[in-house]
């Protein structure tokens, strides 16, 4: 299996009659077209440069390349005019995401320079160097005319940071999707009875995102925490201490469980591969099983914070949030509404189990809790807010059509007082104020939890959703 080997297909456009009328013009071009490859290896190394096609045979050429090559993502660099019919065979063929680089090589023309030249022949070409703008119109209207979705950025070869960010974050974007279709999600006990909310329907997870769903059993983690030596069990301790700030109250006898089924934890994602994890388990009286599920959060937190996000509840659709933010690299902690706070006009969000210790600001605590509110068990839990700073919160949502949707905010994570409750916990500030946010966040229909990561992405999860064909709506 191929995985998480995202491949770019790259290739220029322009008319094969022009390089005998224009000297130089073919070369020149090519050469915008090699520092275009340079600047996208600089985002992702693994780029198919097909060079400028400029005929039908080229085009049908290029098309079954790109296909041969499994290619995820093509940018298709508009150099100069070049025939619509030379552009659609690659695309048709290829059956990927385009995106129009509409390419100026420099800001604007030197109009003293060129209206100086003595030669109109030279004058057309240094023109025709210029006019990428000229036949996206075209291009967009045979897109558009047979049915290809395309994408286009405009800009500056050189000195256009908005442009290349712009490029840099569909390979961003195109990265995550890649991730996604390739990734093995575990999923261990069953629904929390009566959530309507995330209940989903696991094929049509399938269908938009691929990978692979991995139906585990309580009963084998239970086994595997059988397996697990003393040492190991004193080792993981000793990890524990480095990663979290243990509280004096938490008991060896705790610590011992939670070490254990930590290590079982490990080998199970080793067995089966995965890159996330969503579990839930009430319990029957089954004490093995009780301990394994009930010894879980410090386990699942150190998983969450290595790329494999977990989350409880069997909330599948937010794991798959969690999932999508921890590959574009801001975490992706597990979350939920707490409480309002009008006073300070923030809203509270956090959620008990696992969290995302690597997005902590500071430490992440432990402490011992005599119950799981509303679960069976008791046990070690963490305490952490997510650092302060911009965050982007992201939620998988299913419509009432059926469909599945993105749902995304962007705000601010504030210092402050938070519920010390051995929960993961934290103040969001939003520019549209905690009311506004709260009532527009709501509208959409999303499950009660959500994803949270550190930084501003919507605009990078926008594209994702273009490459995924889901519709993003943006609150803030």
């Amino acid at each position: 299996m191929r995985k998480n080997s995202l491949k770019i297909g790259l290739f220029g456009i322009g008319l094969d009659t022009y390089w005998e009328q224009f000297e130089g013009l073919e070369d020149r071009l090519k050469n915008y077209l090699s520092t275009i490859e340079k600047k996208i290896n600089t985002f992702h190394p693994d780029v198919i440069n097909l060079g400028i096609v400029d005929n039908i045979d080229k085009a049908f050429d290029a098309g079954d390349r790109f296909r041969s090559e499994n290619v995820d993502l093509i940018f298709l660099y508009v150099s100069t005019y070049a025939l619509s019919s030379t552009v659609l065979p690659v695309v048709q063929k290829a059956k990927v995401p385009v995106i129009i680089l509409n390419v100026s090589p420099e800001a604007a023309i030197n109009y003293e320079t060129f209206n100086q030249m003595d030669d109109r022949v030279k004058m057309t070409g240094e023109w025709l160097a210029f006019c990428a703008a000229c036949p996206v119109p075209e291009i967009a209207n045979v897109f558009n005319r047979t049915g290809i979705k395309f994408h286009q950025v405009t800009g500056m070869l050189n000195g256009d940071e908005e442009f290349w960010e712009e490029v840099s974050a569909w390979v961003e974007a195109a990265k995550v999707k890649n991730i996604m279709s390739y990734n093995r999600m575990g999923c261990m006990g069953h629904y929390y009875s009566g959530m309507l909310d995330i209940y989903t329907d696991m094929t049509k997870q399938y269908a938009y995102f691929g990978g692979h769903i991995e139906m585990l059993e309580v009963e084998e983690l239970a086994s595997l925490r059988k397996t697990v030596t003393e040492s190991e069990v004193a080792e993981r301790i000793e990890h524990f201490k480095l990663q979290f700030d243990m509280q004096a109250d938490c008991s060896l006898e705790d610590l011992q469980e939670s070490s254990r089924t930590s290590v079982a934890l490990d080998l199970l994602a080793e067995k089966y591969k995965l890159g996330s994890f969503a579990y839930y388990y009430k319990g029957t009286g089954n004490k093995e099983n009780e301990d394994a599920i009930s010894s879980i959060i410090l386990g699942n937190s150190l998983l969450t914070a290595r790329g494999i996000p977990v989350a409880g509840e069997y909330e599948i659709k937010n794991v798959q949030a969690m999932k999508i933010m921890d590959s574009f690299g801001v975490g992706g902690s597990f979350t939920e509404y707490y409480a309002m706070d009008f006073k300070d006009d923030i809203v509270l969000m956090g959620h008990d189990g696992p969290g995302h210790i690597a997005i902590a600001e500071g430490k992440t605590k432990v402490k011992p809790l005599k119950v799981y509110h509303g679960k069976v068990g008791r046990g070690l839990s963490v305490e952490m807010s997510v650092k302060n700073g911009p965050v982007t919160l992201l939620s998988v949502a299913e419509t009432n059509d059926g469909k599945l949707m993105l749902l995304v905010a962007e705000g601010e994570s504030v210092e402050g007082p938070i519920l010390q409750i051995g929960n993961t916990n934290s103040r969001y500030r939003f520019s549209i104020g905690a009311r506004k946010f709260v009532n527009a966040w709501n509208l959409n229909g999303p499950a009660h939890h959500c994803a949270v990561g550190v930084g501003h992405i919507a605009d990078k999860i926008e594209k994702l959703g273009e490459l995924l064909d889901m519709k993003v709506v943006r609150v803030c």
